[in-house]
């Protein structure tokens, strides 16, 4: 099991190495290579990965570290602020798309479970894309990033709702219990978050904070300790690790801990769309790509300039809004989580979950390659748009 392990970690960086080598040549966007090698190397490709979910669960570490580094830069006052801020954005834009990605589904023939289902996958924006293509300057300190990351936050919690209430379909009283034992879970681990934080992890780190190793060892833990608490009591370990790194965002440790996490993060994110390539049916493409690309053009173009709208109106500057309106104009990867979980649990047909994905997919690469192109990223392949 070891060597397998090692084996395809080989190849999913060794692969994307050499593929990201020919994309820059062609000034083309690493997030998508990193889904071509995983589409060469899985089933639907070479083969090489014959079971996708080896290195699922390894790239879902990446997920929880983003969450973990976005709640460091977002203190409690700062993120109330930002949610009263956004908040009629974010709702008015996912009643929108999800009513557009209702109606094409209806019209291609879908049952209205699976028409809701479809369209509520397409209110989400990626938060990997919309985070991993923000220069560090924007992230932390302009006003770009954050309504960027306040609308993804709102729509991230709208998708953990949906997530945790899929399995409450078709039962009379599961939805109401469902939402109380969301609210309970959810006060229960920002209780416990914050007094083991304020008398505990605060003096820890007070006390040893000259050691940096020592300090690295701590947030990791604090953020995968965090995560496993919120997977025990039925919450996802995503909002964990997020509240994990918001209880340390008024820290002064909190940048050299951003700082430090980084590289770890990028790890496991390049394994995340490697194993979102590899999990991918290319068989089924002809069945749903009709109804999968025009769900992914609407998006592509129907979100920038919704977004734009509503901000302009909001009291935004319109060259400001159009910018936020792109880099969130995809569909996201809880938009896959939902299909997944959905089909598992019998609630739409693997029709449906494929338009979902393929959809998705399609959002991703062609909206990672226009930002790569046409804003400042970390990974542009012009040195004017380079910005780490």
């Amino acid at each position: 099991m070891i060597h397998d392990h090692l084996f395809i970690i080989f190849l999913i960086f060794a692969g994307a190495a050499l593929v990201s080598t020919l994309a820059l040549f062609a000034r083309q966007s690493l997030l998508v290579t990193y889904i071509l090698v995983g589409m060469l190397l899985g089933p639907s490709g070479l083969g090489l990965v014959a079971d996708p979910e080896l290195i699922t669960d390894m790239s879902e570490v990446g997920i929880i570290f983003l969450l973990f580094l976005l709640g460091t830069n977002l203190p409690p006052q700062k993120l109330l602020h930002l949610f009263r801020q956004t908040t009629v954005v974010a709702g008015i834009s996912s009643l929108v798309f999800t009513a557009i990605g209702f109606g094409l589904a209806l019209a291609f023939g879908f049952s209205p479970v699976e028409s809701l289902l479809i369209g509520a996958s397409m209110m989400f924006s990626s938060t990997i894309i919309g985070l991993k293509l923000l220069p560090t300057t924007v992230l932390h300190h302009q006003h770009t990033g954050e309504i960027i990351i306040s609308i993804l936050l709102l729509q991230d919690l709208i998708a953990i709702l949906i997530l945790m209430l899929l399995p409450a379909h078709g039962t009379d009283s599961g939805l109401s219990m469902e939402l109380l034992r969301l609210f309970v879970s959810l006060i229960g681990v920002v209780t416990f978050a914050w007094l083991f934080e304020r008398f505990i992890l605060v003096k820890l780190i007070r006390r040893f904070d000259q050691i940096r190793e020592y300090i690295f060892l701590m947030a990791i833990a604090w953020c995968l300790s965090m995560a496993e608490l919120a997977s025990l009591v039925g919450l996802s370990a995503e909002i964990g690790a997020f509240i994990a790194g918001v209880m340390l965002a008024t820290s002064p440790l909190a940048l050299f801990i951003g700082e430090s996490l980084k590289p770890l993060r990028d790890f496991f994110l390049i394994i995340f769309f490697v194993a979102l390539g590899a999990s991918f049916d290319l068989g089924i493409i002809q069945q749903v790509l009709l109804p999968a690309t025009i769900l992914a053009v609407l998006m592509l173009v129907g979100k920038p300039f919704v977004f734009r709208w509503l901000l302009v109106r909001s009291g935004e500057e319109a060259p400001r809004s159009m910018e936020i309106g792109v880099r969130l104009g995809q569909i996201s990867e809880f938009s896959l989580f939902v299909a997944m979980l959905a089909l598992q649990l019998a609630v739409i047909g693997e029709r449906a979950a494929y338009v979902i994905q393929v959809s998705t997919l399609l959002s991703f690469i062609a909206s990672s390659w226009f930002i790569v192109q046409r804003y400042p990223t970390p990974i542009a392949t012009s040195a004017k748009l380079r910005r780490d």
